[in-house]
C-alpha cells in the first residue's frame, strides 16, 4: 500500500498542481481524493478534469453536492453561498453530471481502510470531527483500521490504543499492528490551522505523513478578484485561516 490521499482542493487550480507535481515527483502512483473539488476558488472546470485524470478514487464533498443541487445552501454562510452561485454560472454541463456520480464513502477493503469527506458516523450530515470527543464518536462507526477524512480543512492523526486511549500526531504517525486511526488529510486548496501551504497525506504500511507545500496563492486571489468571489474568501488564502 502507498497511497497519496487529497482532499478539498475548492476549485484552486494552483494549489492542486502543485501538489500533484510533488506527488509525481515523489514516484507515488495511486492518489486518493476525498471530496470538495469545487466551491470558494475560480477553477472548478480544470480541477474536475485535473482531478479527473490524476487520482484512483474520487469522492464528493458537501461543496460538490451544493453545486448539483443535492445539498441546500441555506446550510453555508454568506460566503460561501455566493461562491456556489458563482461556480452555477460557470460549471460546465459535463462537469456537474460527472460530481453527481460520485459517493461520499468508500471501503478499501484490501487495504483495511475506510474513505469519507465529512465523518464515518452519519457522513451525509456533513458533520466536523474536531475534539477527541468526536473522535470517540467515529472511531465506534466504522470498523476498518484506517479512517481518511477531510472537510474541517485542518489536519490532524488521532490513534486509538487497544484500551482506548487517544493519541494525536502532528507530522507522521507510525502504524501499530492493534491500533485504529483517524486521519484528517487538510486541505489542498483552503488551509484552515494557520498555515497557507497545501496540505496532503502519503499512507503506507508503515506510515502516515502530512506533506505541506507552497503554492502560487497569489496567482489563485488574482483570479477571484477578477471573477468577483468574496474578498474574505480571497484574502483567508495567504492567511490559512
Amino acid at each position: 500500500m502507498r497511497y497519496a490521499v487529497i482532499s478539498d482542493v475548492h476549485a484552486n487550480l494552483e494549489a492542486l498542481e502543485t501538489v500533484l507535481q510533488d506527488i509525481k515527483k515523489r514516484k507515488i502512483k495511486d492518489t486518493l481524493f476525498l471530496g470538495d473539488t469545487v466551491g470558494y476558488g475560480p477553477n472548478p472546470n480544470e480541477c474536475i478534469e485535473l482531478l479527473k485524470d490524476s487520482c484512483k478514487i474520487m469522492l464528493a464533498g458537501n461543496h460538490d453536492w451544493a453545486v448539483i443541487g443535492l445539498t441546500d445552501i441555506d446550510y453555508f454562510n454568506e460566503y460561501a453561498r455566493a461562491a456556489v452561485e458563482w461556480t452555477w454560472s460557470v460549471i460546465k454541463k459535463q462537469g456537474v453530471e460527472f460530481l453527481k456520480t460520485l459517493p461520499i464513502i468508500k471501503v478499501l477493503k484490501r487495504d483495511n481502510m475506510l474513505l469519507v469527506h465529512s465523518t464515518p458516523k452519519e457522513p451525509e450530515e456533513w458533520h466536523y470531527l474536531l475534539t477527541l470527543g468526536d473522535a470517540e464518536s467515529n472511531f465506534h462507526s466504522f470498523e476498518q483500521k484506517m479512517c481518511f477524512l477531510g472537510h474541517s480543512h485542518s489536519p490532524s492523526m488521532i490513534e486509538r490504543l487497544p484500551s482506548g486511549e487517544m493519541v494525536t500526531y502532528k507530522e507522521d504517525v507510525m502504524l501499530g499492528k492493534v491500533e485504529r486511526y483517524i486521519i484528517n488529510v487538510g486541505s489542498v486548496g483552503q488551509p484552515r490551522d494557520g498555515d497557507p501551504r497545501a496540505c496532503y497525506a502519503i499512507a503506507d504500511d508503515e506510515k502516515v505523513e502530512l506533506i505541506r507545500i507552497k503554492y502560487n496563492f497569489w496567482e489563485t486571489q488574482k483570479k477571484m478578484h477578477d471573477a468577483g468571489l468574496p474578498l474574505p474568501l480571497i484574502e483567508r488564502l495567504e492567511r490559512g485561516v
